[in-house]
């Protein structure tokens, strides 16, 4: 008697409220990433393609083809802050295209999640 064990309904109810956080945590990512790709398709796709191969509608006019998204070596070397700074000063920050425009009026998850959205195209 009075050892420290714990009864199998406690563990049973330990074992339920860790699958459902782990479960909660993937879904809220999941989540992230369709907002991401709902706010890609809003403001990147006119231009990058909405599967991010630079093939947008838009691409067709510009000197210089827009980022390929689904290119993992090239997006790899970019790192998230460099992808925050691209969106949110645009590309001329950065010494890239100045057609590539400036989204600073983005709340803060809104860049996160098109970070994410972004480089799940490279995978």
């Amino acid at each position: 008697m009075g050892g420290s064990a714990v009864r199998p309904s406690a563990g049973i109810a330990i074992l339920t409220a860790l699958v459902w956080t782990i479960s909660a945590g993937a879904a809220a990512h999941a989540a992230d990433l369709k907002a991401g790709r709902t706010k890609y398709r809003q403001l990147c796709a006119f231009c990058h393609g909405n599967s991010g191969k630079g093939d947008g509608s838009a691409a067709r006019d510009f000197p210089v083809k827009p980022a390929d998204h689904t290119n993992k070596a090239k997006m790899k070397k970019l790192s998230n802050a460099d992808l925050a700074k691209i969106i949110t000063q645009g590309g001329r920050s950065v010494g890239k295209s100045p057609l590539m425009p400036p989204f600073g009026q983005l709340k803060p998850a809104d860049v996160q999640n098109l970070i994410g959205y972004i480089r799940s195209l490279a995978r």
